[in-house]
């Protein structure tokens, strides 16, 4: 079921019961989670005597998720080597898909091509979201910069 998961990733959207557990939940995590330090967890009955250690990786990465979830965003677990089609990587981006059609077909993002449909890395989605979030701010520095320059309040 794992593999399954991973290969078609659910979006998770949490209720507000679910958003008020995971607020407690990060919250006790967080407490227990130091530096590099595993999580233990004793289970309770019927399994009594069992143990479950999740990596301190792990476990940073679960609060992050909870965090999320805590404030009400839909969360998805997705490997960074995962493909993705040009709808659903178009969905990441929140732009059309023959908008991302034409950025893959620019070069602006590396694609691959499964007979005639277009497959994208997550990472390299993600790479391409970074550069454009570096420039957007870099514009908005610029525009703040002169904004101060003409003394308009900012």
């Amino acid at each position: 079921m794992g593999a399954a998961l991973l290969r078609r990733p659910e979006t998770i959207v949490p209720s507000a019961q679910d958003a008020s557990l995971a607020l407690e939940s990060s919250r006790v995590l967080s407490r227990h989670l130091s530096g590099e330090n595993d999580l233990r967890f004793a289970l309770p009955k019927p399994h009594e005597g069992e143990t479950i250690v999740l990596p301190a990786s792990a476990g940073r990465l679960l609060i992050e998720m909870l965090t999320q979830m805590a404030q009400g965003n839909p969360v998805m677990l997705m490997p960074l080597h995962a493909e993705l089609t040009t709808q659903e990587a178009a969905e990441h981006l929140n732009v059309s898909r023959p908008y991302l059609v034409g950025l893959l077909e620019k070069g602006e993002i590396p694609f691959r091509k499964v007979g005639t449909h277009r497959r994208v890395m997550f990472s390299d989605l993600l790479s391409y979201k970074d550069k454009i979030d570096q420039a957007r701010l870099e514009s908005l520095d610029k525009l703040a910069e002169e904004a101060q320059k003409l003394d308009m309040g900012y």
